[in-house]
């Protein structure tokens, strides 16, 4: 798997990382996006800024924005995008995972 293929940002998820990194006071960020065990279904998603990639991440630099992503989360994360949703009742980022096999009833979990 390419770093390319591994993960898409769009235009619109990048915009929000960036203002958010400017709230958070911070200089140059990046998005850490990872899988963790968790759920009904067996797997969450979570995102944090961060400074600083940790030794083995993946990085992927796009439009001035740094994705790290973690040797564990990239089986998991492969061919992903995430997007940047906003509507009257939520706002938020969301992962649209091609390896979903399934998803628990609140959404909240996914089993890949």
């Amino acid at each position: 798997m390419s770093q390319t293929e591994l993960v898409s940002i769009s235009q619109k998820a990048i915009d929000k990382v960036k203002e958010f990194s400017k709230i958070e006071e911070k200089s140059s960020p990046g998005l850490r996006v990872y899988v963790a065990g968790g759920g009904c279904a067996g797997l969450t998603y979570g995102m944090a800024l961060e400074d600083n990639s940790s030794d083995d991440d993946i990085i992927i630099e796009t439009e001035g924005l740094k994705i790290f992503i973690d040797p564990f989360s990239a089986k998991y994360l492969d061919g992903s995008s995430i997007d940047y949703l906003e509507s009257i009742e939520s706002s938020g980022f969301k992962i649209n995972n091609p390896n979903v096999t399934s998803t628990c009833a609140c959404g909240k979990s996914v089993s890949v």
